[in-house]
């Protein structure tokens, strides 16, 4: 096996270049390389042939981080804490060329000069895998920076561009040539060593700032406490800092959260384009056509744009076209206004490459993709798509960015199926970064590899579905709302439901949610499917249907939803919660108490049961896939590492229990789901069905 880290006399320097593709993560054997280098230089330095030692990055990145595969097991030797106190008696140079992140930093905090590239990035994210530093980064950086301003960067995980860095004291110099730099620097530059520089002075008020922040855009997760608990440690002898810091490390990645968050972060990394589909070479997407420019549309066609794509959006007539150009001007002055965006560029941009259609007689452009974005009614879409087939290229590639309709039934007008799907953005679409790719009964291979590409160039995360209502998300959701809906029949109100789901984790309660986004919504796709003669699965609940028909509560839009609206502010809703108590009434149910904990475990078990159901349909792939959707798309909170991954921490035999006592209480509401239980007579669990 080759050494992962290569050793290159150079003059009177030694560099060590770690070469651990893809991104130089910390292994064991990139440990013990720097080990045993660190005892060569030490031997060259004493006998006077070198007098720095250099340490660089292969490719693109610096050092990454530590091996997150190795937490699942004990610590290996030799521990990074133990190669950094040999690499801290050395004159050492970091020379950082690209990602410095988590024990990649904790290296360069070891060396007595840092010089990075401006393109590289620097940070101690541990905390968003559930755990802290462990080789001296709580304790070394607060004495090179202060703790006042080491605090939020490693409590919130902030990882910075290498100019921020340079503002933060985080590294000594940028260059465009790191290692060129570190060979040609004058040895009197050098500091002393970080362990050698005084404790910092305390920071009671930043570490209470530190303490509130996460709190609130962390909430729930322990390590970011645990950070700030060691960093105001950092304050006293170095040794005990460092011995705290270890101990919280080791305990904290054996944790579930840490399990969970590894879960999703390395789930993220396995989303997109499968092995097969990874064979095929994409067709070039360089100009696309956007049907519709409505918020979802103008949003979509602005995150292509952003990639370098050209846009042609298409519109009915004079007035939507006009409302359209509106609602892409309105993102490029936002990015503008955010400074993300040079005026001229925008400006150049909304010029050059956008370009603005209407009317149904319209000549449309030799496009290589359409995503359609129009009003979610099947014969509207079916009518376009007519109209695009007929138009159109037979190669040009047709999206539907449908919520919850039949693809399949869209595919049905459109001549070469094979170059259609579904393309399902969440809103708003050039910040959200989940899109669900829907396969169709006719998609070819080769439409999802390019549409595949696509999502990867747009930095989004990908996951294929397939056919059905809702696909993975929002037929998770419309179980999960439908589940609250009883819990309130049997004697919860929306106040308490949303209080334990916030305190369960999620970003938001469901119905805090639906005030947000409108009763009307899923109110028309019930219609919808009342309608087409859908028949309800499960309890029906009127309580929604007649807060939109006969109260017209459409939620903040109106000022009235499940919350009453005062300033924008939501207050629980007397009218409301007296809907419940006549529904339950008129069901002849007899309300009970539940804690926030009966509430939030029976809505978590609804979601588990549909994502099982999922799977084992096929319309999702993997369980990993389900967990990435309602994380990145749902609020689901991420140290919890979604539904399946919570299943399996529970204990599907523990989940089988319950769901079984659920469904012989309420059978019209309940059922076991097939696959669980034959998950549980294997022996096997959800993440078994990832490999």
């Amino acid at each position: 096996m080759t050494d992962p880290v290569r050793r290159d006399y150079r003059g009177k320097a030694l560099i060590l270049t770690i070469d651990n593709p893809p991104v130089n993560v910390i292994s064991q054997a990139v440990r013990a390389g720097l080990l045993a280098a660190c005892a060569e230089a030490r031997q060259a330095v004493a006998e006077g042939r070198i007098d720095r030692v250099v340490i660089t990055g292969a490719g693109r990145s610096f050092v990454a981080g530590a091996d997150a595969r190795e937490f699942d097991g004990a610590p290996l030797e030799p521990h990074l804490p133990d190669v950094l106190d040999a690499l801290m008696a050395l004159p050492a140079i970091a020379a950082i060329n690209g990602a410095a992140l988590g024990g990649g930093y904790e290296i360069a905090l070891a060396c007595r000069y840092r010089i990075a590239a401006p393109t590289a990035v620097i940070g101690l994210p541990e905390v968003t895998l559930g755990v802290v530093p462990g080789a001296g980064g709580t304790q070394r950086l607060p004495r090179l920076i202060g703790l006042a301003r080491a605090l939020p960067l490693i409590s919130t995980g902030a990882t910075l561009k290498a100019k921020a860095a340079l503002a933060e004291g985080m590294i000594d110099a940028l260059a465009e040539d790191p290692l060129g730099a570190a060979l040609a620097l004058d040895l009197a530059r050098l500091g002393p060593a970080t362990d050698s520089l005084p404790a910092p002075e305390p920071a009671p008020e930043a570490a209470e700032a530190a303490r509130a922040h996460v709190s609130k855009r962390l909430r729930g997760q322990i390590a970011p406490q645990k950070v700030i608990d060691l960093m105001e440690g950092a304050t006293g002898p170095l040794p005990e800092g460092m011995a705290r810091e270890r101990a919280t490390f080791l305990e904290l990645r054996q944790g579930a959260q840490a399990r969970a968050l590894r879960h999703i972060f390395f789930a993220e990394r396995g989303a997109g384009a499968s092995a097969a589909l990874k064979k095929l070479e994409p067709a070039p997407v360089e100009h696309v056509l956007v049907a519709g420019g409505g918020t979802m549309g103008a949003a979509i066609a602005y995150a292509l744009n952003s990639v370098g794509i050209e846009i042609t959006l298409l519109e009915n007539d004079a007035d939507a076209a006009a409302r359209a150009r509106a609602n892409v001007t309105r993102l490029f002055d936002e990015a503008v206004s955010r400074g993300k965006l040079p005026q001229a560029e925008a400006d150049s941009r909304l010029s050059a490459t956008f370009h603005f259609l209407h009317g149904p007689e319209t000549p449309l452009p030799a496009v290589d993709m359409v995503i359609e974005a129009v009003f979610e009614n099947l014969d509207v879409k079916r009518a376009l798509f007519e109209r695009l087939g007929r138009d159109l290229p037979a190669d040009t590639i047709l999206a539907t960015n449908t919520s919850y309709l039949d693809v399949n039934r869209i595919a049905e007008v459109v001549p070469h199926p094979q170059r259609f799907l579904g393309l399902h953005f969440f809103a708003p679409a050039h910040l959200m970064k989940l899109v669900e790719v829907i396969r169709a009964q006719e998609t070819s291979p080769q439409t999802l590899a390019t549409t595949f590409a696509l999502t990867k160039r747009l930095g989004k995360i990908a996951v294929e579905a397939g056919v059905c209502d809702g696909f993975i998300g929002n037929r998770i959701l419309t179980r999960y709302r439908q589940t609250a809906d009883v819990a309130l029949l049997e004697g919860a109100l929306p106040a308490q439901v949303d209080k334990a789901m916030t305190g369960f984790g999620m970003a938001m309660g469901p119905y805090e949610v639906q005030d947000l986004s409108g009763l009307d919504i899923a109110y028309a796709n019930r219609q919808r499917k009342r309608d087409a003669g859908e028949v309800f699965k499960g309890r029906y609940v009127p309580i929604a249907d007649r807060m939109v028909e006969d109260q017209k509560r459409l939620g903040r839009k109106t000022g009235a939803g499940w919350y009453d609206y005062d300033g924008g502010k939501p207050a629980p809703s007397a009218l409301v919660d007296e809907e419940v108590r006549r529904a339950s009434a008129e069901a002849g149910v007899t309300r009970r108490d539940f804690t926030d904990e009966d509430l939030s475990r029976r809505l978590a078990l609804s979601m588990i049961a549909e994502g099982a159901d999922i799977i084992d349909e096929g319309i999702a792939n993997r369980p990993a896939d389900v967990d990435l959707v309602l994380v990145h798309g749902y609020g689901f909170p991420r140290w919890r590492g979604g539904p399946m991954r919570l299943a399996d921490e529970w204990g599907l035999q523990q989940v089988l229990t319950e769901l079984e006592a659920l469904a012989a209480e309420d059978p019209q509401s309940w059922t076991v789901p097939k696959l669980i239980r034959q998950l549980v007579a294997e022996g096997r669990s959800f993440a078994d069905l990832n490999a």
